[in-house]
């Protein structure tokens, strides 16, 4: 599969951790930031490092973000800047633009202007992590949209001995066992008579409100 290319421009903490990653697995990246010394740290690091303003629609034609098949826009703090930036990467004819945002009202702002994906990482992080506290037993969890998660459960004490279909996972949670997890093999699940151990990941797809309650309900019962 043809690997894609990335202009990250705006490289704070967050900018330069993604720009980094995908560095890290072997992409071309274009990094693009106003300060030389945040540059200075990742030139060895990217493809390629640039001094530049997202806000000079010039700059950025200059600096070859229009060859690119996916723009980062990571720039914080600066609303104007950030806005404007992402119209400049519109108008260059950027396939896929994903925008950082700071607030509700800028993610707003930020899909009328049409970019393919609006990212709020303070609340992402934050949900995330609160998910995990709120139940031990979620190790980690993917959202697919329209409220349905991949959860990665550990299977309690509690459970050790039984079945995934003692679990009624269809008839009174509506969800679904993708598989599990025991070390480091997969386990299939589609006959439901996989017997599970006690620290297995069991991998579940549903709806969330439906996950929380069948994670809640075992919680209980560990």
């Amino acid at each position: 599969m043809k690997g894609r290319s990335f202009a990250v421009i705006g490289l704070g903490t967050f900018g330069s951790t993604v720009a980094s990653e995908l560095a890290r697995f072997g992409n071309p990246v274009l990094g693009i930031d106003t300060q030389e010394r945040t540059l200075s740290r990742l030139a060895e690091v990217l493809t390629e490092a640039i001094i530049a303003d997202g806000r000079d629609e010039v700059a950025l034609r200059e600096a070859g973000v229009q060859n690119y098949d996916v723009a980062v826009i990571a720039i914080g703090e600066d609303l104007e800047a950030n806005i404007l930036c992402t119209m400049n990467v519109k108008l260059l004819g950027v396939e896929t633009i994903w925008v950082k945002a700071m607030s509700r009202t800028h993610h707003r702002i930020l899909s009328k202007l049409g970019v393919d994906r609006v990212v709020l990482p303070e609340q992402e992080v934050g949900q995330h992590i609160a998910q995990m506290l709120h139940n031990p037993m979620v190790r980690d969890y993917v959202s697919l949209g329209n409220g349905y998660h991949v959860v990665e459960l550990i299977v309690p004490e509690g459970l050790e001995g039984q079945t995934v279909a003692d679990q009624k996972l269809a008839d009174d949670y509506d969800l679904r066992a993708l598989g599990a997890m025991r070390e480091s093999s997969f386990l299939s699940c589609e006959d439901g008579g996989l017997v599970l151990k006690t620290a297995d990941k069991l991998l579940l797809l549903g709806r969330s409100s439906d996950l929380r309650r069948f994670a809640d309900d075992r919680r209980t019962k560990a």
